[in-house]
This record gives C-alpha cells, sequence and structure tokens, in this order.
C-alpha cells in the first residue's frame, strides 16, 4: 500500500513548477502591448505593488523567518494564541452615568472600560466612576483628564476608599502632550513643564500602579485627519521615539519608558495593508528602542489599540458603516492588535446608542468566539502578500520617520507646520479622488439612498470650545453637508430639487446614461424622475416641462446627440430659457453643437462630481 506522502509526491508530479520568468511572459503577451506598470502595478501610500508575489519574494526577509513573541515582533507579542481584549469607549462626563453604562457593557461582553474623566475633581467621583467593577479582571483606560498628575492622586485615593489594591491596577492614561501638539498647534501647558510632569508620572506610577501605561500616542490622529499609512507609522515613531529621547534625558531608563507606552492606531478599510501597518509597526519599533540599549527584550515590544476609523464613515446610509467596522476589525485582529475599539457605526452623527454599542461589542465577539480569530497566533504568516506588504510599508514609513529625525525630531518639524501640511495635501489628494469618483464611498459617491433623510437624526457632539485647533475630519463630510443641504433647503417649505430623464434612441446607451445621472444626482439628495423612455423629440419635451423639473437630463448616445439632443435643448430652451439642461455623456464631436443650441452643462465619468453637485445647488439656491 503507498504511503500518503508518496501519493502526495505523486500527483505533485503532475504539476512541474513554473518559474516567474514564464508567468512574466505570459502576462506581457496577454497585455498585447499594453503598460505592465500602469495596468498591473498598484501604487498606493508611496508604495508600488506587484500584482502577485512568490516564494522568492520572501528571500532576504529575515523577519520571516522569527518565531511569535520574538524581536522584532512581526509575528506578534503573543506566543500561545491571538487574543485581544475587547474595550468599549464610554464618552458619558458624569461620573455616575459613566458607572452604569461600564457595568452594563462588562456584562454584556465588553472586557475593557475606557472612560471620560474630565469630570473627576474629587476623590467620591473616582469612587463613583470605579465602584462595583471588578478591577482585577477588568483594565480601566482614562482619557480627557486635565491633569493627570491629579487624576494619579485621585485614583489611588479611590482604591483605598473601595479596598483594592492600587498596583494591582491594569489599563492606561491618555497622557500624549506631542500628539496635543500636533492636533491643536501647542502643549497643554509648556513643553518642558509636559515632560516634567510626565517624568513625574513614570516615577508614581513605579509606585502606585506599575501595570498602568501612562503614556499615549495617538497615531489615530493622524490617521482621522486624513493621513497616509505611511505618515501614519513614520510619524506616531517619531513621537514614541521624542518621547524615549526627552524622558531618558529627564533621567528615567529606557526600559521603564517603553514598557509604560502604548500606540493608538486607527484602522481603515484597506484590509490587507492595515493588517501589514501593525506588523509594520511592531519591526520599526523593535529596531528603534534596540537602538536605546534596553536591558530587558520586551521593552522593545509595542503595546497596540486598535480603533476602527471615523475618517471613512459616512452619516448617509450610516448601516454601511457596520460592513466598513466588519474589516477594520478583521484587519486589527490580524494584524496582532493587544486591544480593539469598535466605534458604533452611527458615531459620525451622533454618541452611540444601546443598539450602536452592542452591534460594536458583538462584532468583536463574533470574531472571537464564532470565527476564531483569537485561536492561531499571526494568522497572516506565510503570506506571500501580506509578509511583502509588512516588508514595503515598513521600508517607506522608515523613510518619513528617518526625514523627520534629519530634521532634529518631530517637535522641531511640527512645530515648523511641516507635518500638518503633509498631512493636509495627502487628505486633500483623497478629497479629490472621492470627487472624481476614482475612490468609491457607498452611499456616499456612489449608489445613495435616494429616500434617506438623516438632517433630523444629527446630534451634535462636540462643544464649540473644543473645536480650536482640531484637524480630525471625515472624508464624506463636503458630500454629507451638500446633501444635509438639500435636506435643510426642502424642510424651510421649498421645493424639492428635481431632475427629469429625458431618455431617446439607443436602448442600451439611454438606459446607462439614465443610471449615471440617478446616481449623480442623488448623492445631492435631488428628487429623480425616471421613465421608459420616449419615441419622438416632441413627447419627450413636453413630458419634461410638464414635470416641472429644474434640471432636465437628456440621456441617448453620442450619435444622436448631434441630431436629437440638439433639436431636444432647442425646444426647451425656447419653450423655457430658465431650464438646466444637462447632457450625459461626453460626445466631444457634437460639444460645440449641443453648447450652442444651449446645453448648460455635460456630466461624465471625469467630470468633478462634488463641484459640479455644488454648482447646481448655489444655481438653485440651495448653498
Amino acid at each position: 500500500m503507498m504511503s500518503d506522502n508518496n501519493t502526495f509526491e505523486m500527483l505533485f508530479d503532475e504539476f512541474p513548477p513554473v518559474s516567474t520568468d514564464l508567468w512574466e511572459k505570459i502576462i506581457q503577451e496577454d497585455l498585447k502591448g499594453a503598460d505592465y506598470e500602469k495596468k498591473l502595478v498598484w501604487k498606493t501610500d508611496g508604495l508600488k505593488l506587484k500584482p502577485y508575489y512568490r516564494t522568492e519574494h520572501l528571500e532576504n526577509k529575515e523577519f520571516v523567518k522569527t518565531l511569535p513573541g520574538q524581536a522584532p515582533f512581526v509575528r506578534g507579542n503573543k506566543k500561545n494564541d491571538n487574543n485581544w481584549t475587547i474595550r468599549q469607549d464610554i464618552e458619558d462626563e458624569s461620573p455616575s452615568e459613566a458607572n452604569i453604562k461600564a457595568k452594563e457593557a462588562l456584562v454584556k461582553g465588553a472586557e475593557a472600560i475606557a472612560l471620560n474623566v474630565s469630570h473627576c475633581t474629587k476623590t467620591q467621583d473616582m469612587v463613583n466612576l470605579l465602584k462595583e467593577i471588578d478591577l482585577d479582571k477588568v483594565s480601566v483606560h482614562y482619557y480627557s483628564a486635565s491633569s493627570y498628575l491629579q487624576l494619579s492622586d485621585l485614583i489611588v485615593k479611590a482604591c483605598r476608599e473601595l479596598d483594592f489594591d492600587s498596583r494591582k491596577l491594569k489599563g492606561s492614561f491618555n497622557f500624549d502632550c506631542l500628539g496635543y501638539f500636533m492636533a491643536h498647534g501647542s502643549f497643554y501647558a509648556s513643553l518642558d513643564s509636559n515632560f516634567i510632569e510626565l517624568s513625574q508620572l513614570l516615577d508614581i506610577a513605579k509606585r502606585d500602579f506599575p501595570l498602568i501605561k501612562v503614556i499615549n500616542v495617538n497615531a489615530d490622529l493622524i490617521h482621522n485627519s486624513g493621513g497616509s499609512l505611511t505618515q501614519e507609522l513614520g510619524y506616531s515613531l517619531a513621537i514614541g521615539t521624542e518621547y524615549i529621547t526627552k524622558l531618558t534625558a529627564k533621567g528615567q531608563s529606557v526600559d521603564d519608558v517603553t514598557s509604560r507606552m502604548q500606540f493608538t492606531f486607527a484602522i481603515g478599510s484597506n484590509y490587507f495593508l492595515e493588517i501589514a501597518k501593525l506588523r509594520s509597526a511592531r519591526l520599526l519599533w523593535s529596531s528603534i528602542v534596540e537602538q536605546f540599549k534596553p536591558v530587558n527584550e520586551i521593552s522593545k515590544y509595542m503595546a497596540i489599540h486598535s480603533v476602527t476609523s471615523k475618517w471613512n464613515k459616512s452619516i448617509f446610509d450610516p448601516h454601511v458603516n457596520m460592513l466598513r467596522c466588519t474589516t477594520e476589525a478583521m484587519s486589527a485582529a490580524i494584524g496582532g492588535c493587544d486591544s480593539m475599539t469598535v466605534l458604533p457605526y452611527d458615531v459620525s452623527y451622533k454618541s452611540g446608542d444601546k443598539f450602536s454599542e452592542r452591534v460594536a461589542r458583538n462584532l468583536q465577539i463574533v470574531l472571537k468566539e464564532e470565527a476564531y480569530f483569537y485561536k492561531i497566533v499571526d494568522i497572516s504568516a506565510g503570506s506571500y502578500y501580506i509578509e511583502n506588504l509588512t516588508d514595503a510599508l515598513a521600508e517607506a514609513a522608515w523613510k518619513v520617520f528617518l526625514e523627520v529625525e534629519s530634521k532634529s525630531g518631530f517637535i522641531e518639524v511640527a512645530k515648523s507646520g511641516e507635518i500638518a501640511e503633509a498631512i493636509e495635501m495627502i487628505a486633500v489628494k483623497k478629497q479629490e479622488d472621492l470627487a472624481m469618483r476614482r475612490q468609491i464611498l457607498l452611499g456616499t459617491n456612489q449608489y445613495p439612498n435616494y429616500n434617506e433623510k438623516m438632517l433630523g437624526k444629527i446630534e451634535p457632539k462636540t462643544k464649540a470650545s473644543q473645536l480650536k485647533g482640531k484637524k480630525e475630519m471625515r472624508l464624506s463630510q463636503l458630500f454629507d453637508g451638500l446633501r444635509l443641504a438639500t435636506e435643510d433647503h426642502i424642510s424651510k417649505g421649498n421645493p424639492v430639487p428635481k431632475v427629469f430623464l429625458l431618455s431617446i434612441g439607443n436602448l442600451a446607451m439611454r438606459k446607462a446614461r439614465a443610471g449615471f445621472v440617478l446616481n449623480f444626482f442623488g448623492c445631492a439628495g435631488y428628487q429623480v424622475i425616471d421613465n421608459n423612455g420616449f419615441k419622438t423629440t416632441d413627447e419627450g419635451v413636453k413630458e419634461a416641462l410638464k414635470s416641472g423639473a429644474d434640471i432636465i437630463a437628456i440621456c441617448s448616445s453620442d450619435e444622436e446627440y448631434a441630431t436629437l439632443g440638439v433639436e431636444i435643448v432647442q425646444a426647451i430652451k425656447q419653450a423655457d430659457s430658465n431650464k438646466i439642461v444637462i447632457i450625459a455623456g461626453n460626445p466631444t464631436e457634437s460639444v460645440e453643437l449641443l453648447k450652442q443650441a444651449g446645453a448648460d452643462e455635460f456630466i461624465h465619468v471625469k467630470t468633478n462630481l462634488l463641484l459640479s453637485l455644488s454648482d447646481f445647488s448655489r444655481r438653485l439656491g440651495i448653498i
């Protein structure tokens, strides 16, 4: 009887190996002269990614040969599983109300909580915040403190009141004076006083709560301001390095600094790149910390908290945000984060409610308990694609990091405004891509929910006094504003802006272009009046004028625009010169004829959707 191994060997003999040269030759033949790089090489975030990767592309990548829990920790800090902590962030400012919400979240699946401590000014406030929470098991993360030195004092006193040893507390402080400077353009008080406070915090933590991380590098600020993956990595590594440099100069050891540091990365929808981002972050941080000669190997670990992106979340069609959060959570888990916050899907326009918070928690629970994402250490290990993405992203981010370091470090470069300008340049490019529909955000610039109304559901969350210096925004913000303006216009008793589809001629082309126009104006919340098409121009013009529509869109083929199109435009303009007449498409040979007949605009795949819709809304008095 033949052994299983021999059977497999015989089967594989049927499929001899194919060389990369042969693959490339066949690809070139299939391209039939088309540019290989333009057609198949994906360029994003300063990276040039191949259309495929093979075993040979893993050669010379030393990190591939390491095990989980080994430097440079590309494969994660954990050796036995891929477990992460499910965290829920609670915005309530009232300590008592936040406590009630925290206990409910913990009963329903959260394993850690983050609490807003802006209103904790007395020991009793902290007692009210932490009472009846099992501090032996639950890690607690504190943010929005006006002074983390005062906060640490309140925590110690509250622990005495609660008869709990503060040295057993787990969690973190969101102390990030450099992130604050990046977002606001100023320090809490001054650069020196901030680092004196931080050094004191480290001393207090050694004594009173050795398990709490007191420094948090908020890399998510870069992502949520529109920055690229390489910027998020490069700048956050520069911030972390600055903390080490400044604090060791004040007498702290590198081991004490890095063991008390956490990085918070936002996770966007670019599935594989986001997985690679977390792996690259650990690789680079380990290399950086090694240069400071730490005593303990564990000091090279990067503790990572992941939070789903705010940048790509839309106000309209918000349930699509659930899908975005799902892929983001998957990326964070596969990438090996230590803890994760999935934001409620409706966070773009209100505070989460019981339903959206439950969905956010359960998403992580499903990934853990039903999909078993926590069972396998480094799920992506050995993937030719992800291993090469990890390497490429690390190389690109390292260049960003070195550029900052060559200019005297993060603080000096941030003071010059160079970092803010670089991030803004990327954000503007992303918004241009959205406006030109080179990037699709479902429900925003493509396939909108035409009947959806969101104006009455928006709840302001930020006080005017908190807006100063804020750079964070959302990709869909300008589109959302345009559509909300339409809703507001209608709510004030104005008529609904209407677009009439005058479809005529070639069946396939008129249907395709009618669908394009429907999507186009739906993105601004206009009502689009569709029909089955018209046999004659007279019939079409009559129905178009009868509809009372503000805009009449002619949908036909390029060839027919020179005849039927010109005839329709002239007839409409003669009947009502104020009607806006547009042509769906870009019939280059008849554009001038149509303009002479009175056509106002041409909309097509190369039209800037945002600018065009904004112009129509201005002409109709909506904005």
